[in-house]
């Protein structure tokens, strides 16, 4: 027990000390630096038997829930489940199956039902995991053992992909295969697009939300240039602007990502020190916005413009050190249904700071 103790303890103090190294880049005005730490393999858990649902305080902390009273930092016992950094053997696929989930699309389940994950900082070709560690904890790795195609499931587009701890990871279409350790039954898809780079598997191995609509995509026109300073972090004519100033009837001038999404920030996140608040439960309605190219953003200066890393290993958009995030509300580009929930969310202007009031 003592020795399972300081192993927790050290778990935590390494991921405070690497949001705190984070934050002090982050105090200069510029927080596009990440902090990467390597640490053994970690391994997941069937669902069903002990798999971590996600408890934990921070589960009611996003939505500002009265009682919850979570203001967790971002470290092991927070951001992770609670579970250790390093655990058992990987759990096996199984059967794979192909599973309709609404507002996701067709995604591979294992033999338990549960949804498989890919994360977007891994690489198909050749098959290599970025997620270990803590992140491993969070995205418990799928073995290759036993995996076998159903339908419509091609076998040729599963292999494997061998891990630090000698392991061996199911990849589908070269892609690394992962659980998401909050997904307490089947049928759940509580992972996809948390931190905008996790998402459930379709049976290609591309991401079934990409699959979910075939209609293209709408023509979007670029936002008008504000002077074409590298101050305010212009773009160039012929790129897509992947950040920029949107003029709202009600809140005034208002910052956008590259599909006129309104972005918001959370009053219980801190930017210095840098604290997660928006956990768990929290990322069903808010989603971390991913991070731009600073070239790519128009109409705000580029020292405001950055990026953290957050717990589970992914990376999310900052503006002026503060974490911002997508509202699963606004169903179209240009809504604003965030503005103001529980008094704790609120829209960020063209200055990195909130809107708290309203031009009219």
């Amino acid at each position: 027990m003592i020795v399972n103790n300081r192993h927790r303890g050290t778990a935590a103090a390494g991921s405070v000390m690497a949001v705190l190294m984070l934050a002090a880049g982050c105090s200069g005005g510029d927080s596009d630096r990440a902090v990467d730490s390597v640490q053994p393999a970690g391994a997941g858990q069937a669902i069903g038997k002990g798999y971590d649902s996600g408890a934990g305080s921070g589960s009611g902390a996003g939505y500002g829930v009265p009682g919850s009273g979570a203001n967790p930092a971002a470290g092991a016992g927070s951001g992770y489940g609670d579970e250790p950094a390093a655990a058992a053997k990987a759990a096996p696929a199984g059967q794979l199956a192909l599973r309709e989930i609404p507002e996701v699309g067709k995604v591979v389940t294992d033999s338990a039902g549960a949804t498989l994950y890919r994360f977007d900082k891994d690489t198909p070709k050749p098959p290599k995991s970025n997620c270990e560690g803590g992140c491993a904890a969070t995205w418990p790795v799928v073995s290759a053992d036993d995996a076998k195609a159903s339908a419509g499931i091609d076998p040729s587009m599963l292999g494997s992909v061998e891990r630090a701890d000698g392991t061996k990871q199911l990849t589908l279409g070269g892609w690394p295969v992962y659980r998401y350790s909050k997904d307490a039954k089947a049928g759940e898809a509580k992972g996809e697009g948390v931190g905008g780079t996790w998402h459930a598997l379709a049976a290609d191995g591309k991401k079934a939300i990409d699959k979910k609509d075939a209609q293209p995509p709408k023509e979007e026109a670029a936002p008008p240039k504000t002077g074409g300073s590298d101050e305010t972090g212009d773009a160039n004519s012929n790129e897509k602007i992947e950040l920029a100033v949107a003029a709202n009837e009600k809140l005034g001038k208002i910052l956008v990502d590259a599909e006129g999404r309104t972005l918001y920030r959370f009053n219980k996140d801190s930017a210095w020190p840098m604290k997660f608040g928006c956990l768990d439960a929290c990322l069903n309605t808010w989603k971390p916005a991913p991070p731009v190219d600073k070239a790519k953003a128009s109409g705000i200066p580029a020292g405001l413009v950055g990026k953290v890393k957050r717990p589970d290993g992914s990376e999310q958009l900052t503006i002026d050190c503060w974490p911002v995030y997508l509202f699963t509300g606004d169903k179209e580009p240009g809504q604003t249904n965030g503005q103001g929930k529980q008094g704790l969310w609120f829209a960020v202007n063209d200055a990195g700071k909130k809107v708290t009031t309203t031009t009219g």
